[in-house]
């Protein structure tokens, strides 16, 4: 497999403070750097791990660490394509950063990638997709819009998470390539529509090579098998 698209952007978390109920501090603020960052695994669950090291890319902090980061969202990638559609629909500028990515990545399909396709980025950065972004209320307070995480939810571009299989450095205009993928065909999109909107739809996705074993676990315990 080669498609190839590039990274736009590599954001890193800037705290600040939320409106969010019971949030405080978030790191969902990302601004662009130009230097290359590091990456690699954060080595342990989400809700394992301090601000500090819940993210996979060096600098960058998590807050929430019950609901992100940790070995199965090490990275998060959001579509510079995707942004574009987002500001016509808001009326309103989307700079790459805002919806908490990491990488902002231009000429490659995110939410279109399959649930455990593999990424190489530069020269050694392997990483692998696991899951779409669920939208909360920190998020929904960052952006200002009125219901946004419904919003979000029922357009199905949430954006992909990533493991690291191999670590390595990543800077703006990095070159990204598809480099192995899943028999299934199931994308990330697809598996956020069902976790979102079709829960009769979960059962084909227990097994599903690629997904978090967290998910996996959650998924099973829905459908009590």
């Amino acid at each position: 497999m080669s498609v190839t698209g590039r990274v736009l952007q590599v954001n890193i978390a800037v705290p600040e403070q939320s409106s969010a109920k019971r949030v405080g501090t978030t790191g969902i603020n990302k601004q662009p750097v130009t230097y290359p960052v590091a990456v690699a695994a954060p080595g342990g669950a989400k809700g394992t791990l301090s601000p500090q090291h819940a993210s996979g890319v060096a600098g960058d902090q998590i807050f929430d660490i019950q609901n992100h980061g940790g070995d199965d969202q090490a990275v998060y990638a959001y579509a510079r394509e995707d942004y574009d559609w987002w500001e016509k629909e808001l009326g309103r500028t989307l700079p790459g950063g805002i919806f908490g990515e990491n990488l902002t990545t231009e000429g490659i399909t995110v939410n279109g990638a399959l649930i455990g396709e593999t990424w190489q980025i530069g020269e050694t950065l392997v990483l692998q997709t696991t899951f779409g972004r669920v939208p909360c209320s920190t998020f929904q307070a960052k952006m200002g819009e009125p219901r946004w995480v419904k919003r979000f939810a029922d357009q199905n571009l949430p954006g992909a998470y990533f493991r690291v299989l191999t670590p390595g450095n990543v800077q703006a205009g990095d070159e990204i390539r598809v480099i192995a993928g899943p028999d299934h065909g199931v994308t990330i999109s697809e598996g956020f529509y069902a976790w979102m909107h079709a829960p009769d739809l979960l059962a084909q996705f227990a097994d599903l090579e690629g997904l978090p074993e967290s998910l996996r676990a959650e998924i099973r315990r829905k459908l009590k098998i």
